[in-house]
């Protein structure tokens, strides 16, 4: 199997995936997964599109994470990962999607708005 390339993306974070055949090996900016997300949630996040289709031990992935904060990161890879299986194998798909792995989040910040102190705050009004 040659390498399957995949991206993801949520709120600024780029998640550029690299998938070959391997041993289950999860590399992210030539860091291992447990030193990059030290939290074991952010580690379950990760991992769900390969717990879902049970192929944890199978693949060696290759991870260039960009922008964002950790959730976003997170969950940008979790997408990557589910596209790059998709490509793999395409009956993978239905259940991937069921559980909402497939969909890109496309919530953003709002920009700050000028005389304003926030995207939606406004400054306190004085009647006098």
């Amino acid at each position: 199997m040659e390498v399957i390339n995949a991206l993801g993306r949520r709120k600024a974070a780029v998640a550029r995936v690299f998938v070959s055949e391997g041993s289950g090996q999860i590399t992210i900016n030539k860091r291992d997964l447990s030193v990059y997300f030290p939290s074991p949630i952010l580690q379950y996040v990760v991992k769900q599109p390969l717990n879902k289709l049970g192929v944890v031990e199978k693949y060696d992935i290759k991870v260039n994470l960009d922008g964002g904060g950790f959730k976003g990161q997170a969950e940008a890879l979790r997408l990557a990962i589910s596209r790059a299986l998709v490509k793999i194998n395409v009956d993978d798909k239905s259940a991937l999607k069921s559980e909402g792995f497939m969909t890109r989040d496309p919530r953003e910040v709002e920009r700050k708005k000028p005389g304003q102190p926030k995207a939606r705050k406004r400054f306190q009004f004085s009647k006098r």
